[in-house]
């Protein structure tokens, strides 16, 4: 799994736990205002306008810079990782693309995490359209925009597949340390990923049918996926096992920011969850 530790990319290790840790704390605010609305007979809430409802909270505005301090870690590590190649992913066509997406995964939770810290000096615009639905008109009005944008739906449904692909057989286990507490939650981890499996893919199905109608108030994030999944039979129930299983995510993330192993960066005798399954 490894080709031995390498003692200069320590550093890396505590930038990798922040970043996990700040996108732990996103999933857990954004599916806990959500899961909190549907509880009271309301609907799911996007990114955005949880966001907008922290700002107003109790300390809301200091769990925002948190979780911008978070998202800048993060983005941070995916660039790293992807630069130094700390996962040992490889410099083969396919190690190439999963390199390529740790830094396009970096720069949208660095977007995210602006977003957060703008709400701390602004006043939050109580909603609209969504950041996604923003940029697919943006992009819509470049030249060839239309075809940009739908290959941008396609590319996001092949990495909800790719979750989804994840999750099925918990490839997840040979990046976290094997002890009592990864291998207790390993049922909810693989929960929290197939979650952000269908979210990323459904977001992807959005982004597409945007460019098909040539309308981009037609994208959107989590938000939009909410609002799609309330125009279905028991929506309320569906929205409700969703943000369940976006809390597990958040699980997942946190789960990550302990016992996530850097192969290039931790010692090479941890075991890993995999190999204690497999033991």
């Amino acid at each position: 799994m490894t080709d031995g530790k390498n003692d200069k990319l320590d550093w890396a290790i505590p930038v990798m736990r922040t970043g996990y840790a700040g996108r732990a704390l996103v999933y857990l605010v954004v599916a806990g205002i959500s899961l909190w609305s549907v509880l009271r007979g309301g609907n799911g809430q996007g990114t955005s306008s949880a966001f907008a409802q922290l700002e107003s909270a109790p300390l809301g505005k200091v769990v925002l810079v948190l979780i911008f301090l978070g998202m800048l870690a993060y983005a941070v590590w995916r660039l790293i990782d992807a630069i130094w190649d700390l996962e040992c992913y490889g410099s083969d066509g396919e190690g190439i693309i999963a390199r390529l997406g740790m830094i396009v995964t970096g720069v949208i939770h660095l977007i995210l995490g602006f977003g957060a810290l703008l709400l701390v000096f602004t006043a939050s615009s109580g909603g609209g359209e969504s950041g996604i639905a923003k940029a697919a008109g943006m992009v819509m009005g470049l030249p060839g925009g239309r075809f940009i944008l739908g290959a941008a739906g396609i590319v996001t449904i092949g990495a909800g597949l790719y979750y989804g692909k994840k999750a099925y057989e918990r490839a997840y286990r040979k990046h976290l340390r094997g002890n009592e507490v990864t291998r207790n939650w390993d049922g909810l981890l693989r929960a929290g990923v197939a979650s952000q499996g269908f979210v990323v893919g459904m977001i992807g199905v959005l982004i597409a049918y945007a460019a098909w109608t040539y309308n981009p108030s037609e994208a959107g994030g989590l938000g939009g996926v909410f609002g799609w999944l309330s125009g279905q039979p028991y929506g309320q129930i569906l929205i409700g096992v969703l943000t369940l299983g976006l809390l597990c995510f958040a699980l997942f993330c946190a789960v990550n920011a302990v016992y996530r192993i850097v192969p290039r960066a931790s010692d090479p005798d941890i075991q890993t969850l995999a190999a204690r399954f497999s033991s």
